[in-house]
This record gives C-alpha cells, structure tokens and sequence, in this order.
C-alpha cells in the first residue's frame, strides 16, 4: 500500500552540465537552488537585480539586464532612510545615492553578462498578485513600504502574463540563441493575501507558463517543484517554523528531484564529489591545536588542487581560487 504520492518528472532532460553556466531569476526559492548550485560549485548568478515575484517584474528586469540599461538617478527615491527602485529588491538600497546607483548598475552589467553567456535559466513565479503604482501606472516589483494607498493592488490576468513571458521568451531567445529556460511555480505560500486567493494566484501562473512553454517547447520546460511540495512532500513538518518557506530537508529533496531531471550523468557524479568538498570548506577545526588545524588544511588543499586536475573548469571558482591561492 502507498501512503504518498511521488511526482513524476519524466525522462532526464541532460540540460544541465556542471561546467555550465546558469542564471536563476525569481522568487527567493531562486535564491534556495541557487544556493544549492553554489554548494556543488556551479556557476550560477542568482537575482542579479534581488528577488522578484511576479511575472511582468520579471519580464521587465529580463528586458533590463538584455539591454544593460543602467539605472539612472531620477528613478531612484528615498524612503526608510535609503534609496529605492520600484525595480530592485531593498538588498541593493543604500543611505548614499551615488552607491545605490553603482552598486544596481554592477549587478545589471553583471546580469547582462551572465545571460549572454549562460546556457541554462530558471525562471520561478512567486505570485499572480501586481502592484501598480498609481502615479505612473508601472508594475513595481517591490513597494519598499511605501504606503499602500500608492498602489492599485490586483490579480494579473492569464492573458496579460502569457503575453509579456512570451515576449520575454521571443527576445531571450534572439539574445542568445542557445539559452535553454526552465519555469517552475514557487512553492512559497502567500499567505498574506489569504490561502484562497494564494491557490488562485499559483494556479494562474501553472496556467501562463503551461500557455508560453507550449509555444516554446523547443528550449522551454517546466519544473513541478510547487506540486512536489503540495503533492509529495504534503506534510507541515516540510515546512520552515514560518509556515510558509519550505524546510532545508524539502529543498534539499527539490534540488535531488532537478537533479535527477536536468543534470547529465556524468555531471550527477561531480555534483556530488564537490557538495563533499564545499561542506569541508565551510568547516572549521575546533581543535587549539596548530598542527591539527595546519594538516587539515593541508588535507583540505591537496583535495581541491585534485578536484581541479580532474575538473580544470573550476579554477575559476572564486571558493577554489581563494583555497589555490593559499596553497
């Protein structure tokens, strides 16, 4: 008898090497698997421009970071003792103006480059709910606790999402051709907004990014990540003491089933072998002994001088560089 439910995902794809590049745009789970990457030594530039959630920021930040568009100082205002973009994340809001410019424009340029070059991208919708700026009309990816009487407040259309991710789509795959993208639904709950309204928002994006990757099929998929959560893992103690982000154990359990579902065969065993060697780089000795702690990390540096003979790609990893650098 089965007491659980276990989410097919189909055929491993084979669209992610470990040498590759790979952006991930989008809600903070981004951030989750892109943590994930950066523990297995995977180039991966996440949020460049910080956590977004809904489908039109997302699509406008993507336009953003194709044309490298800076940000120019009109865009920016104050507010909580730091300036703001309605089109950045706080992350990158600074008490001084001039550094909040650079600082947004670095991670634009770095974006720009990172698209260019990548040849995976995720893509993970966090909710169907927008805030328009009553003002100017935009669509703004954060409020930065502006007062709410600013913004209309409104569930984006199936329509109007699968319109700008489809044009989103059309110009990603004119600016690099050989980028592959693969959607998946946040498994984070809004539950601000109520429960009802958070299965409304959740099923509307399913209903947009099935719409979009039907007609790019060729280089489009999508992830279940949201349905492993609801369907498989299905149970509170898969969830963080908030109620609302999943646990390290289910990300852990969603970064093995993308694993098993995108990364190529020979890419699964170096995975592993650096997730090994990147836990033992965040180890630290206890012990007050000099020579205990010098041969450790003796040990330590003759594993990764070996990692990269075996995989030369690495040497670029700032991690790696900083252990080779020591030796």
């Amino acid at each position: 008898m089965e007491f659980r439910t276990t989410v097919k995902t189909g055929e491993n794809r084979g669209w992610l090497h470990h040498s590759d590049n790979v952006v991930l745009l989008g809600s903070c789970f981004s951030d989750n698997i892109g943590n994930k990457m950066h523990g297995a030594f995977i180039n991966a530039t996440v949020n460049p421009m910080g956590t977004l959630y809904n489908p039109m920021s997302i699509a406008a930040g993507v336009q953003r970071l194709i044309e490298c568009r800076p940000v120019a100082g009109q865009e920016l205002f104050m507010q909580g003792g730091v300036w703001n973009s309605y089109d950045f994340h706080s992350r990158h809001s600074m008490p001084d103006k001039q550094v909040t410019i650079d600082r947004m424009n670095a991670r634009i340029e770095q974006g720009h480059h990172a698209l260019k070059s990548a040849q995976l991208l995720t893509v993970t919708l966090g909710t169907a709910i927008v805030y328009r700026l009553k003002i100017t009309g935009e669509v703004v990816a954060n409020c930065h606790k502006v007062p709410q009487h600013e913004f209309e407040r409104k569930l984006a259309t199936i329509d109007a999402m699968v319109r700008e991710l489809d044009t989103m789509l059309t110009r990603l795959h004119e600016f690099n051709p050989a980028l592959r993208i693969i959607f998946t639904v946040s498994p984070i709950r809004h539950i601000a907004d109520g429960l009802d309204v958070n299965s409304l928002s959740k099923a509307s994006l399913r209903v947009a990014i099935h719409e979009v990757t039907s007609r790019h099929r060729e280089y489009c998929d999508y992830f279940p990540a949201y349905e492993i959560m609801l369907d498989d893992l299905r149970d509170y103690r898969f969830y963080s003491s908030d109620m609302v982000h999943p646990s390290d154990v289910a990300v852990e359990y969603i970064w093995q089933a993308f694993q098993a579902t995108y990364l190529d065969d020979h890419s699964a065993l170096a995975v592993a072998r650096c997730e090994r060697i990147h836990k033992r780089l965040q180890h630290r000795p206890m012990s007050a002994n000099r020579e205990t702690v010098e041969r450790f990390n003796a040990d330590t540096a003759s594993v990764v001088h070996n990692l990269v003979k075996e995989y030369p790609y690495l040497s670029q990893n700032p991690e790696i560089q900083r252990v080779l650098v020591t030796k």
